[in-house]
């Protein structure tokens, strides 16, 4: 099988997206499948409006089409709503090729964090985006209910894994700082809810691993964390590790990459009981789930780290991958003399 995986998120960006679509074009690569990834980093880019990290390529239309009719693909996979997102999509209606997409993101609600727009305005756009689909991925049942609540159909399940071997419970003092450490690790923006965490009153340590457009402000107001900036790979791993407990307060995540990556660390969770971690967190045993979220993190440090580390290592990214290309693979809608039903394993 080739499959055109188009976004609009991909490498140098850092976030759970990114790193989604890595991990899935690896296994399906070493199953024997071809990806050509059509992403930024094809074309010329400007800074996106409150979010410079993040590049858009916005003239890039034309191309993709082109780039799309000369691969003739046996799949497309659309992971994002930008630019390029558009593009693709615009160019399998035209040509009535079928297509999956992606919701990664809370679109509506981190746009209303941002600008004044109702988020039934987006969630218009979001069911005239994803509604041709043939199907709409998404991370948890919670999150396929909010979905369909919204109006959006066709909706088929793709969890996530995580990288057992790199997160992993290592030395805890690698970081020399007052216990206990709490930590946040992740893109440091206003929909993440960082600064929920950081007025909380809690002894020892804050410690915010990542950066973004709300790092400097942040670090300006609260000045007693620890702000270490973007970490990536095995020191990555090595800080979740000499940490106590994750603090999770977003409220907007589909899903929560993090949550596996520190769990698999050994680090109980402290989170909203909101879409994302009610699905991956057991409330009680690998993290506590409360609306008071400094009796969440206070509770969660009670807990045993050997449940977390048990509950990350049911979570492997070739199931995931095996998701990803069953949806690929509906009978209804791939072309059966082309590919066939697509496998994992070749």
């Amino acid at each position: 099988m080739r499959l055109a995986l188009v976004t609009d998120a991909w490498l140098p960006q850092v976030n759970g997206v990114v790193r989604t679509l890595g991990h899935t074009v690896h296994e399906i690569e070493r199953a024997g499948h071809e990806v050509v990834v059509i992403s930024p980093a094809d074309f010329r880019t400007v800074p996106c409006p409150t979010y410079p990290e993040i590049r858009l390529s916005v003239f890039a239309g034309h191309a993709v089409r082109r780039r799309l009719e000369a691969l003739g693909p046996d799949a497309v996979h659309i992971a994002t709503e930008g630019p390029l997102g558009m593009a693709a999509r615009n160019w399998c209606v035209r040509r009535e090729r079928p297509f999956t997409t992606a919701y990664h993101t809370q679109f509506p609600e981190y746009v209303r964090a941002r600008f004044p727009i109702p988020v039934a305005w987006s969630y218009a756009a979001v069911r005239w985006f994803h509604g041709r689909a043939a199907r709409t991925l998404v991370t948890t049942p919670s999150m396929q209910r909010l979905l369909e609540s919204r109006g959006l159909r066709n909706l088929a399940l793709w969890g996530r894994g995580v990288d057992t071997e790199l997160f992993r419970p290592r030395d805890r003092q690698f970081l020399d700082l007052p216990r206990p450490i709490w930590l946040y690790f992740g893109r440091v923006s206003v929909e993440k809810g960082i600064e929920e965490f950081l007025r909380l009153d809690l002894p020892g340590t804050k410690l915010v691993v990542g950066d973004g457009p709300a790092c400097e402000s942040l670090r300006r107001r609260y000045p007693a964390a620890v702000f270490s900036g973007y970490r990536h790979g095995d020191d990555l791993a090595a800080h979740i590790a000499a940490c106590d407990v994750f603090v999770f307060p977003s409220r907007t995540d589909t899903f929560g990459l993090v949550l596996l990556e520190a769990m698999a660390c050994g680090l109980p969770i402290a989170a909203y009981p909101v879409t994302g971690p009610i699905d991956v967190v057991v409330d009680g045993v690998t993290g506590i789930l409360d609306e008071d979220l400094q009796r969440a993190a206070l509770a969660a440090l009670r807990l045993d780290p050997a449940a977390c580390r048990a509950h990350a290592l049911q979570h492997s990214w070739e199931a995931s991958t095996r998701q990803f290309l069953s949806a690929l693979a509906a009978p209804s809608w791939t072309n059966p003399t082309r590919c066939g039903a697509v496998r994992l394993d070749g």
